[in-house]
């Protein structure tokens, strides 16, 4: 008997007696196979898939997203928060039992704001250029545009909000400050490019220094402060925190091969778990986080050849920093073994139009990951809701296809292509009960668990 023959029996002897610990020997999985959620076809699965399809959940995974967009809110790359989330994440997969490392990278320094009202607390972006480390207690003035005409004769020692003009920034600013203003809020406006997708909170760039703060609020919170002085007075405090010499972190989770064949490389699932000021980023990326955690379960005890690995980056937000860092800290030999990156960002919008399952390679080529999806995909019955691959980059799979390794991102977009985003991208209203859908996370769950799976059992 050859090597090859011998080692292909041990894999299939110990993958039953695996399959067998969950409950899951061919024949018994009967709720495993029934139509998938939201499936166009009956399923075609084997005995692999069963082992997956039979365990996820995206109700469990739902909780993570709570805990990361409600308990801890708005995730800032180098910040305590984004520190929290990471801890939180360490947490969960340790007690998977899997080898669990933080490894740490410098960050920018980051300018942010804290809104107090009565009912109120919110986060905002601030300008580098305006007062830091400050806080700010006044009545509300709205000046709308912000024309000479649209102040009243005295805002002195007032919380002056004006909608932002592109563009116009710094007058817009320095008219409020000559008429005596406290503090500035410019309110976010949709961009001319996508006048139909809400605005988030921004840090305005002003390139002159200004003696008071200045706040880039997202356009949902202007309109909650106009709603509020439609009804008489409001009064906020502005806390403004310059956050300095900051450390991100990206959080690394494996567990080696079960199956004793030497060294068949590890397959990578990943996702970032930081968002942007102002967003409890629900979806963008508290679902693919929330996805990863759920497959770590899931597939903790399978049996594989190859080693699973768990990626969750920091600052992916300010320019995919900690899967470019954790990318060049792979020597040759580490970047060889990785068999596949799977990249999981936004895969659960309840977006209406965001109806198509999006496999984003950087190049529109296929490769491992994302015909390995596509495979799940024809097993599970996915396959209409499927589409790709095409060419688009932006997110965490940029570095590892840059590297030449086979990488690809999966998400939730538009009918019309994947850069049809749900209107509340990077807003406040990127919540649970506003942007997730349960059957979205599930069939992403599945689809991703499958191929991840199928690519870490097979040589």
């Amino acid at each position: 008997m050859t090597g090859v023959r011998r080692r292909d029996l041990l894999a299939g002897a110990a993958a039953l007696a695996g399959f067998a610990t969950v409950g899951l020997l061919p024949g018994t999985a009967a709720a495993a196979t029934r139509q998938r959620p939201g499936a166009a076809n009956p399923p075609s699965l084997g005995v692999g898939d069963r082992a997956v399809t039979a365990r996820v959940s995206a109700r469990r995974a739902l909780e993570h997203i709570r805990h990361l967009s409600e308990t801890i809110g708005p995730r800032i790359g180098g910040t305590p928060s984004e520190r929290r989330a990471a801890d939180y994440l360490a947490r969960e997969l340790r007690d998977l039992r899997y080898d669990v490392k933080l490894q740490p990278f410098p960050v920018a320094d980051k300018h942010l704001a804290d809104v107090l009202g009565d009912g109120i607390r919110w986060q905002s972006a601030a300008s580098p250029d305006g007062a830091l480390d400050v806080s700010v207690t006044g009545d509300v003035v709205d000046v709308r545009a912000g024309a000479a005409g649209d102040y009243p004769a005295d805002v002195r020692g007032k919380v002056v909000l004006v909608d932002r003009v592109r563009g116009s920034e710094l007058a817009q600013v320095k008219t409020a400050v000559e008429k005596g203003a406290a503090a500035v809020v410019l309110v976010a406006t949709p961009a001319p490019t996508a006048p139909d997708r809400r605005a988030g909170s921004f840090s305005p760039s002003l390139k002159e220094r200004v003696a008071v703060p200045v706040l880039g609020l997202a356009q949902v919170h202007g309109e909650k402060v106009r709603a509020r002085l439609s009804g008489g007075r409001l009064r906020l405090t502005l806390r403004v925190t310059h956050h300095k010499n900051l450390t991100s972190y990206n959080v690394i989770a494996e567990r080696p091969a079960t199956l004793p064949v030497g060294d068949r490389g590890v397959v990578m699932v990943s996702a970032h778990y930081d968002s942007v000021p102002g967003s409890p980023g629900a979806n963008d990326d508290g679902s693919g986080t929330a996805l990863c955690l759920e497959l770590a379960r899931v597939l903790r005890h399978l049996p594989t050849q190859k080693a699973v690995r768990f990626a969750l980056w920091g600052s992916e937000e300010q320019g995919l920093i900690g899967s470019k860092y954790y990318v060049s800290k792979l020597d040759d030999a580490g970047a060889k073994r990785i068999a596949g990156c799977f990249q999981n960002d936004m895969v659960a919008t309840s977006h209406d139009p965001a109806t198509r399952y999006w496999l984003l390679s950087v190049d529109g080529g296929d490769n491992a990951t994302t015909k390995a999806v596509a495979d799940a995909a024809r097993r599970l019955g996915y396959t209409p809701r499927v589409s790709g691959p095409v060419a688009r980059g932006s997110s965490d799979h940029v570095p590892f296809h840059e590297r030449g390794i086979a990488s690809a991102n999966f998400s939730w977009r538009g009918e019309g292509g994947p850069h049809l985003l749900e209107p509340t991208y990077h807003t406040p209203e990127d919540t649970i009960e506003a942007n997730i859908s349960l059957e979205r996370l599930q069939v992403s769950l599945e689809l991703i668990g499958c191929a991840a799976y199928d690519l870490a059992r097979h040589r």
